[in-house]
């Protein structure tokens, strides 16, 4: 401590010296020291820093005023407030002496002491200071100080000063009235930053005081100062204003007809405001809003276009220059009515973005509006004008691709499920076409840029719309490559656009054009800038697609052009000192070359070749050739590689080894292309580095990594048995790893059985037929306490294999079934061979082979009648494979037993699950109606998991004939009791599939006639039917999209606790509370969560918000899924979600602060430990929110969370998993 101060001493000392060098180093010495986190100061030494450097402020030498001024902002945390304090009195008394270089010492050095660690009486110093200042009126330089300050305290300091809100809201209100403009804006801003964190009240008071001023009539000028004003507390106070838009809305709408430009562009400033920032209180205002825009966006008194017009319609090729001369002509530096246009141009945008219910509309009115305006004189304005634009096309695009799930009955008429909006933007195409090719030829950039931006955005929201334009679009093109005045940028964004172009739309379009576009952008591949190179060889690539598409045969002839792609592309290709992206990207345009153009480059490929075989070697560029090289090898024009094969070989088997994912599977997909295309190059030895890699790879540690090996290695078996002969032994026990392994499923599976019946069929392993059988069955043979640890999905995988060799070898099928039967029968046989053996039975019987084998037959009916689950529930799964494989045979007798057999009923039913489910519809058809009565039979089951099995066996059912059987679903619905009308909802869910289907647009038509059983008075009824409707949310919310008017009221009806459904019931001594309401309550909640990822344009997130509100305070299982709602709206919705952050805040703060009770069991610890992990998770979300932090109440529970060791454990343990940073948080040290 002692050493600090005596250095510190030093540098004082040196401070006072007549040398102004002296004084800079010591004090840039004293900076550098109080920047430092170690440096402890006593009280001695804080008192004489703190004189010092204000001393120096007032320096004769300003580079040392300035280094004293920078000192002051790290000295603040290490000085104790009366230190604090002084620094501030001395800054504000030079500041009010009117002093210019005092005020501007106050700024920055108020500005620079503005940190969170400021007490409550600093703060209270510097404001009331502050207040005194702007109250200064004949001095206006102070005035502006004091108000720059204000506002910076005001933005990082708002719960700190809460206490001096309301005089400070008195102090500013005076200031717009000044006569000096810059104060009256400078005091606009300072209550913008107010408006966040002040009180509604507060609010209500400016609202209500600029209310009354306008309503005065004031001077133009005046008026323009309060509706800017209003503009600026709509755009910071969000949702506040909102309440009071009825008496807003007329004010501003009044104020459009005064004859004053500026005054109108502040005008629609406020009404884009108002839409931004309260889009569902603006909702009855949108057509007035709508009409003004569309009104003032051709708003342009001194020009006149209608002569422009008629020489577009005329000729569209006119010289560019001649208008621009002529737009300099009418243009007029006095001329303010373009800001008129922008704004009100903006205004629309705002509409368009928030309102995309209103799209349609949009499309009637205000898409020909905007064309029409294509043609605007003012650069900047036209600029918006393509924005706005494009905004309607990605609301359009968002649009069509939440209805893509929708599937059509048949392929005949696709245009029934289009997007309405994409129907009208098609026929807007060609007016858009026609508007657009005269500005592409413009010299004004920024005008094609917007072109650029406008047509990029078409091509992405429809597909081939531009395909009949685009002899109309290639010369703008080909005009922005090739002007010599055009910018690096400018040529970008066409090469950009040119490239989305090719991507969407087909070959044949652009072979015409050949000539015309090929020159330009090989001028471009050669071009000295990276960037542009880049993308011109992206493009180049796109064009040798062009030249030659996969499959195509004659027609176009590429031979006059590849050798002037193949030169450019070649010199980029062989550079070795270009950037990376350019290095990838001519490997990749190269390799596009070969594989569609190979034929024509017989002299040169050899040497292609050889480097492409250099950049493997490059660890920078490995990647991007093997993906290359995977494309040649599998080229249709059989492409000779076997000049480089077994280096290229050799040097793949290393990046096995690699610990790169991404290479490792482009390698192996590599290898599986070069195995499958160019298995006759191949020499037995050259495969040898690869083999010796692949037994590694086979691992459950990487499920994907496994299955591209083990497919790789079927290619071998069936390419190049003899190599796969000397790694079988060391590769296979990997595979029957995996086929043991509860991981394994889907593709991993498949590939598997490929292998084995490869494999088996290569008669090149030392492991025939019997042997791979018992290496699968032999772990289930073993005691009763190794089988424990066999995973259910390990008996359905090795069922699968053993089906699949079967398969195979037909000849091994008879001995391999008797086996089977006499492991199921043999009593001494563990329960896991039993159960294996039915699985077996059934998947050698799905294949057919086994007919309708009556001794096969007997032996599962008595399996089913076993007195072991396990080995009950194999046999039900087996009769159903076997019925699937012969269904004439067992179909019958199938239905038969399941009536006159109701204790083995429900397993019966599975057998029929699994018969309907994997059997063709032609198959099943002379069957429905049999298994349609027998169902119908047991669907007032008092069993609901009976009920449920019927349920989902009557939803698999109607896929087959969709057209008949849905309506008599529908029937079902008058008829039936509550247990029939539920099942029947529940076979509705099971129609409602992940995919697209042909049941689809049928069930689109009827879907809303079983929602309305979410009104019935059956409880379980309605519970259901939420499930089939978050069912529908979730795998097609396109069927429920076009009801949520109808049906949220009736879905939040059902969020409300019950009191007549909460019911006490007596256990011995104790009485237990029992909510008959929570299931349908979990139900509601659940549909609302999967809402809003599917469906959330059609929700009012504000009266959404109420209900999560409920579920805040509700059972445990309800407040674990609105913490998770909550979280999702923070991100999604986060204007709504400060909206209600008050009223969201309590609930999280009582569940983060309960406590468990003393002497509660273990799982109630662990549970309410859960719920308040998972409410600061939700707390974490919010404090992401941007502008949180103005909120008191956030700002509050912040600071309490990190004052609470407890709460703070957690927050911080809910950061680390996360990732996210405490950004907000730690603003709210403020508080």
């Amino acid at each position: 401590m002692s050493n600090v101060s005596y250095h510190i001493s030093n540098l004082l000392e040196k401070m006072t010296s007549t040398d102004k060098d002296f004084r800079f180093m010591a004090t840039n010495d004293l900076m550098l020291e109080l920047q430092k986190d170690s440096i402890k100061l006593d009280e001695d030494s804080e008192r004489k820093v703190v004189t010092m450097l204000l001393k120096l402020l007032e320096d004769k030498n300003g580079e040392v005023q300035n280094l004293a001024v920078k000192c002051l902002a790290p000295l603040v945390s290490k000085v104790k407030e009366p230190q604090v304090e002084t620094m501030v009195d001395t800054l504000c008394s030079n500041m009010m002496s009117g002093q210019r270089a005092a005020e501007r010492h106050f700024q920055h050095g108020t500005e620079d002491e503005l940190t969170p660690q400021l007490t409550p009486n600093v703060c209270k110093k510097i404001t009331s200071q502050l207040i005194g200042a702007m109250g200064k009126q004949e001095d206006v330089s102070v005035q502006l100080e004091a108000l720059d300050i204000l506002s910076d305290m005001l933005g990082r300091l708002s719960g700190a000063l809460v206490g001096f809100h309301s005089s400070l809201l008195s102090s500013l209100l005076p200031q717009l009235t000044s006569s000096r403009m810059a104060v009256r804006k400078r005091s606009i801003l300072a209550l913008g930053h107010l408006v966040p964190c002040c009180s509604p009240a507060l609010f209500s008071q400016l609202t209500g005081h600029l209310l009354t001023e306008l309503a005065k009539g004031p001077p133009t000028s005046m008026t323009r100062t309060y509706i800017q004003c209003l503009a600026t507390i709509s755009r910071q106070g969000g949702h506040r204003v909102g309440e009071h838009l009825e008496k807003l809305i007329p004010m501003v709408v009044k104020f459009t007809s005064v004859e004053d430009d500026e005054l109108r562009e502040y005008c629609f400033q406020a009404f884009e405001a108002f839409i931004r920032r309260c889009p569902k209180e603006m909702s009855p205002h949108v057509a007035t809003v709508t009409k003004l825009c569309l009104k003032f966006m051709t708003f342009d008194p001194n020009y006149n276009y209608d002569d422009d017009e008629e020489e577009q319609e005329d000729s569209m090729d006119i010289e560019d220059g001649l208008d621009e001369e002529s737009d300099d002509e009418y243009s007029d530096d006095d001329d303010m009515s373009w800001k008129v246009r922008r704004s009100s141009i903006k205004c629309l945008d705002a509409l368009i973005s928030t309102r995309r219910d209103l799209l349609l509309s949009f499309y009637s009115s205000v898409c020909p509006a905007l064309l029409a305006r294509f043609k605007e004189r003012e650069e900047n304005v036209r600029a918006d004008v393509f924005a706005a634009f494009s905004t309607l096309l990605k609301q359009t695009r968002v649009g069509s691709s939440h209805h893509g799930h929708v599937v059509t009955t048949s392929d005949s008429e696709p245009s029934k499920e289009e997007e309405p909006a994409v129907t009208m933007l098609k026929k807007q195409v060609p007016v858009i076409v026609k508007v657009l090719h005269r500005q592409l030829k413009e010299k004004s950039i920024k005008s094609r840029q917007g072109c650029f931006c406008l047509l990029t955005e078409l091509a992405h929201t429809v597909l081939g719309a531009l395909e009949q334009h685009i002899p109309a679009l290639i010369p703008g093109i080909v005009f922005s490559l090739t002007d010599k005045s055009t910018s690096s940028t400018m040529r970008i964004d066409a090469l950009t656009f040119f490239h989305v172009l090719l991507l969407s739309h087909p070959p044949q379009a652009f072979q015409p054009h050949m000539q015309v576009l090929l020159p330009p952008v090989v001028a471009c591949v050669e071009d000295s800038f990276y960037k542009i190179t880049s993308e011109a060889l992206l493009v180049a690539q796109q064009l040798v697609r062009v030249m030659r598409p996969q499959g195509q045969t004659g027609g176009f002839d590429p031979k006059p052009f590849v050798k002037e792609v193949f030169s450019v592309t070649l010199k980029r290709l062989k550079a070795t000192d270009i950037d990376q992206e350019v290095k990838e990207r001519a490997i990749t345009c190269m390799g596009h070359m070969v594989c569609h153009l190979g034929d024509h480059l017989r002299a040169e490929l050899q040497g292609v070749l050889a480097i492409f075989l250099e950049r493997l070697k490059n660890e920078i560029t490995r990647l991007t050739a093997v993906r290359t090289i995977t494309l040649i090898s599998a080229s249709s024009l059989k492409i000779d590689l076997s000049s480089i094969l077994p280096e290229a070989l050799s040097v793949l088997g290393s990046f096995l080894r690699k610990n790169q994912r991404a290479l490792k599977l482009g390698t192996l997909a590599c290898l599986n292309a070069l195995v499958t295309h160019h298995a006759a190059s191949i020499k037995p030895a050259a495969l040898e580095p690869v083999l010796s890699e692949l037994p590694a790879l086979v691992d459950e540690s990487d499920m994907h990594v496994s299955q591209v090996s083990v497919t790789l290695m079927t290619c071998m078996a069936k390419a190049c048995p003899s190599s796969l002969a000397k790694i079988s032994s060391s590769v296979l026990p990997g595979v029957f790893r995996l086929v043991h392994s509860p991981l394994l499923q889907g593709g991993v599976l498949t590939a598997i059985v490929d292998f084995l019946q490869a494999l088996v069929l290569s008669k090149t392993s030392n492991l025939g037929y019997s042997q791979l059988l018992k290496s699968l069955t032999d772990p289930f043979h073993s005691s009763q306490a190794d089988a424990a640890v066999i995973h259910r999905q390990s008996y359905h995988s090795v069922a699968r294999c053993v089906a699949a060799l079967s398969s195979a070898c037909p000849k091994e099928t008879p001995g391999t079934v008797a086996g089977l039967m006499k492991e199921v029968k043999s009593p001494g046989s563990p329960e896991s061979a039993r159960v294996l053996a039915l699985l077996c039975l059934g998947e050698v019987g799905r294949t057919g082979s086994l007919g309708g084998s009556k001794e096969v037959q007997g032996v599962i009916l008595e399996a089913i009648s076993s007195t072991n689950e396990e080995v009950k529930t194999a046999a039900s799964c087996a009769l159903g494979s076997m019925a699937v494989g012969s269904l004439n045979d067992y179909l019958p007798f199938l239905l038969k037993e399941i009536s006159s057999q109701p204790r083995r009923q429900y397993l019966l039913l599975h057998s029929l699950k699994e018969v309907i489910s994997a059997c063709p519809a032609s198959s099943l058809s002379p069957h429905v109606e049999s298994i349609w009565t027998l169902l119908f039979q047991n669907c007032e089951c008092q069993e609901e998991g009976t009920r449920n099995l019927v349920a989902e066996c009557l939803g698999k059912l109607t896929f087959v004939n969709a057209s008949q059987l849905l309506p008599r679903l529908k029937q079902q619905l008058k008829a039936g009791s509550p247990l029939a009308r539920s099942t029947v909802v529940t076979a509705i869910k099971f129609t409602i599939v992940d995919h697209p289907a042909p049941i689809d647009s049928l069930l689109k038509d009827c879907i809303g006639d079983f929602l309305k059983t979410l009104q019935d008075g059956d409880i379980n009824v309605r519970r259901v039917a939420l499930v089939m409707f978050n069912s529908a949310a979730h795998n097609k919310p396109s069927l429920i999209r076009g009801l949520l008017a109808t049906v949220l009221p009736h879905l939040y009806k059902e969020t409300q606790i019950r009191k007549d459904l909460i019911r006490e019931v007596e256990m011995g001594p104790f009485k237990h509370t029992v909510d008959d309401g929570l299931d349908v309550r979990k139900a509601a909640f659940e549909c609302m969560y999967t809402l809003l990822d599917s469906c959330l344009e059609g929700l009012d997130v504000l009266q959404f918000l109420d209900h999560v509100e409920e579920g805040l305070k509700d059972h445990y299982d309800i407040r674990m899924l609105t913490f998770l709602m909550l979280a999702r709206l923070a991100s999604l919705c986060p204007a709504a979600v400060l909206q209600r952050l008050d009223r969201l805040i309590e609930p999280l703060k009582a569940t983060c602060t309960t406590k468990v009770k003393a002497g509660s069991v273990k799982q109630e610890f662990e549970k309410q430990e859960e719920l308040r992990r998972s409410a600061m998770r939700a707390v974490a979300a919010l404090l992401a929110v941007p502008e949180v932090e103005r909120s008191p109440s956030m700002a509050d529970f912040a600071n309490q969370i990190r004052t609470n060791a407890d709460m703070a454990s957690i927050y911080q343990s809910i950061q680390g998993v996360e990732g996210e940073g405490l950004g907000p948080a730690e603003s709210m040290d403020m508080s």
